[in-house]
């Protein structure tokens, strides 16, 4: 396994996760796509809408990073996302589909701009287009596999939503992804 903190530093990222009850309905998806697919990959992390893909840090930012996200937490309001279906990135992403993604985009923006300006981020370090989903099989979901879970997941109904009313940092343990703080939106 490649050494995913090299030289000190630690891996983060940045997300929106669902409500506990929700989280483990889509475990259960992605252990169904473990278990018949092959693809156990997306278990790594919890069920999550990513607004800032993985980036190095070094410990010793890991307050000013929480810092920043709490100030900004603090500046946004809740809004409510709604699942449904699925959708794919062929040759190897399932994922669940968000109805309507501006309320995420519109906030992917927003992190977007103080992560340059307040946390320095590199302008190649932040996302550029966001395409809010919930990954439920990647990476190691095989050509041959997508080809035979796609056109089944593709006809099954998936519902549910959720109230967003806070960010998370999540941080890479060398296995797997562990919420490392929860960042309460101020605005109600």
């Amino acid at each position: 396994m490649k050494d995913l903190h090299d030289r000190g530093r630690e891996l983060y990222f940045i997300a929106l996760i669902p409500h506990t009850g929700l989280r483990e309905e889509i475990r259960e998806i992605k252990e169904r796509m473990r278990d018949e697919y092959g693809a156990g990959h997306a278990l790594r992390s919890p069920a999550h809408i990513t607004l800032q893909m993985p980036f190095k840090r070094s410990f010793a930012d890991e307050a000013g990073i929480s810092d920043a996200l709490e100030r900004f937490a603090l500046q946004e309001q809740p809004f409510t996302i709604d699942l449904d279906g699925y959708g794919s990135f062929p040759p190897r992403v399932i994922y669940i589909r968000v109805r309507d993604p501006e309320p995420v985009r519109s906030l992917h923006s927003r992190l977007k701009e103080m992560l340059i300006e307040i946390l320095a981020f590199e302008q190649h370090e932040v996302m550029g287009e966001l395409q809010p989903h919930i990954t439920v099989a990647t990476r190691d979901l095989t050509k041959t596999a997508f080809s035979e879970a796609w056109p089944v997941l593709r006809e099954e109904a998936f519902a549910g939503g959720f109230r967003v009313e806070s960010i998370f940092l999540l941080k890479h343990n060398g296995r797997s992804w562990d919420i490392l703080r929860e960042f309460t939106f101020g605005r109600r």
